[in-house]
């Protein structure tokens, strides 16, 4: 469970206890090392310096869908965080000294905890629905909702910037 911290705020209707309004399926299941929040790496950097790796375990309906992944260095894997709380608006990480929005953070807790982690891909086996990658960071049996191909080409924003909070307006 999380404990609210100081400046949090919560959304009067929790989005889990929510009418569905779309449907989502899980096409398989992350394979990590990570089996508790407190071991899990923060982020892919930190997931990247342990030097574990991970795999995704692709149902075999949609094992198919792999084909031509190969031909990519990096993937995008988009997952369900299961565990996240889903009614912070406003929250306040730990090491943060301010307070700010779900949607300025990289927190698992949002109304929709759709996880986003780019990956290389070491190893693909489609018949088995195995993919091999350097690294992750979410929780051994999270599910995984979608993946796509990384395309430099398309993918990178050569002049994106994030200004820390105090260069912020």
């Amino acid at each position: 469970m999380f404990e609210k911290r100081d400046g949090e705020q919560v959304l009067t209707d929790d989005p889990a206890a929510m009418p569905a309004d779309g449907s989502v399926v899980f096409i398989g299941r992350i394979r990590s090392p990570w089996t508790t929040r407190e071991t899990c790496p923060k982020n892919m950097g930190a997931a990247r310096e342990t030097g574990e790796g991970a795999t995704i375990e692709i149902d075999a309906s949609y094992r198919q869908g792999l084909q031509g992944l190969a031909n990519a260095s990096h993937a995008i894997v988009l997952t369900w965080l299961h565990h996240a709380p889903r009614n912070l608006i406003v929250q306040k990480p730990r090491h943060a000294t301010d307070a700010k929005g779900v949607f300025a953070l990289r927190s698992p807790a949002r109304p929709n905890p759709v996880g986003l982690h780019i990956a290389r891909l070491l190893s693909l086996d489609i018949e088995t629905g195995t993919l091999t990658l350097d690294a992750i960071d979410v929780l051994d049996g999270t599910p995984v909702i979608d993946l796509k191909p990384d395309i430099p080409t398309v993918d990178l924003i050569a002049d994106a910037v994030f200004a820390s909070s105090k260069d912020a307006k």
